[in-house]
C-alpha cells in the first residue's frame, strides 16, 4: 500500500453502509454476527480478561463486538470506516446506555501513527477479507497493541471448501448472508496470515475453527480451520 493511500475497498464500505440500519436487528443479514459474538467473546476472555483493559476494536461496524466487551469492562474504541454503520453503533451505545464504549472513523494504519503501543487487546474480526492490502491491517494492528499485548484476528480460508462453505452455501444456498458479501480470492490461508503476522512482530499463541450446522441453525468453535478461523496472537 503506498503512502496516502486508504486501505479500504469503496465498494465493501458502501455494502455495508448501505446495510447500516439492519445491523442491531437479530433476524437480519446480520444474524450471523448475533449468533457467533458470544462464542468471540468467549474465546477472547479464555485468553485474556477484558475487565480494565484498554481495548481497540478494528473494523467494528455496527458495534456487536465492541459493545459487549465494554459490557465486560473494557475501555472499549470502535473504528470503521463505513459512517453509516458507526453512526448506527454509537447510536445503539446512547440507546442502550453502554459504558466505556466510543467510535471514530478513521483506518487503522492513520491511528497506529497516533497511537502506538496503547492497547492491551486489539481485536480485528471478520475484516481482512475485505480489504485490499490485509498485510498492512496485521502491521498496523500490532504496532497498536502494548508490549505483551493481544491481537485477535478472524478470516476465511481460502480452499475450494471454503469456496463451497462460505460463498456458495452460505450466500446462495442457506441465504446465512446477502449475495457479495464475501469474494474468494481475498480469502486468506493461515500460512499467509502467519506470514503477515510474524512480519508484523507477532507470535502465534492459538487458533480456533467456526463451524456451522445448517439443521440446528447453530455454530460452535471446533479444531477445524478450513472455512472459518480464528487467531490469537500476543506481541512479545
Amino acid at each position: 500500500m503506498t503512502e496516502g493511500t486508504l486501505n479500504a475497498d469503496p465498494a465493501e464500505l458502501a455494502k455495508f453502509s448501505e446495510l447500516a440500519h439492519r445491523w442491531w436487528d437479530t433476524e437480519s443479514e446480520f444474524r450471523p454476527l448475533h449468533q457467533i459474538n458470544p462464542l468471540r467473546l468467549g474465546w477472547i476472555e479464555s485468553m485474556v480478561p477484558l475487565a480494565g483493559k484498554r481495548v481497540l476494536d478494528v473494523g467494528c461496524g455496527g458495534g456487536i463486538l465492541a459493545d459487549s466487551m465494554a459490557r465486560r469492562g473494557a475501555q472499549v474504541l470502535g473504528i470503521d470506516l463505513a459512517t453509516k454503520a458507526l453512526r448506527v453503533a454509537q447510536l445503539h451505545a446512547l440507546e442502550a446506555g453502554t459504558p466505556g464504549i466510543a467510535y471514530r472513523e478513521v483506518s487503522v494504519e492513520a491511528l497506529a501513527a497516533e497511537q502506538p503501543g496503547q492497547y492491551d487487546v486489539v481485536t480485528c474480526m471478520e475484516m481482512l477479507e475485505h480489504v485490499p492490502d490485509p498485510a498492512s491491517v496485521v502491521r498496523a494492528c500490532s504496532a497498536l497493541a502494548k508490549p505483551g499485548g493481544w491481537v485477535f484476528f478472524s478470516t476465511i480460508h481460502r480452499n475450494p471448501k471454503s469456496f463451497l462453505f462460505a460463498i456458495v452455501g452460505a450466500e446462495y444456498v442457506l441465504n446465512l448472508l446477502p449475495r457479495g458479501t464475501h469474494e474468494y480470492l481475498k480469502f486468506i490461508r493461515p500460512a499467509e496470515l502467519a506470514a503477515y503476522s510474524r512480519e508484523a512482530g507477532l507470535d502465534w499463541a492459538a487458533t480456533r475453527g467456526l463451524s456451522y450446522n445448517p439443521l440446528s441453525r447453530r455454530y460452535r468453535l471446533s479444531d477445524d480451520t478450513s472455512v472459518n478461523y480464528w487467531v490469537a496472537t500476543r506481541k512479545p
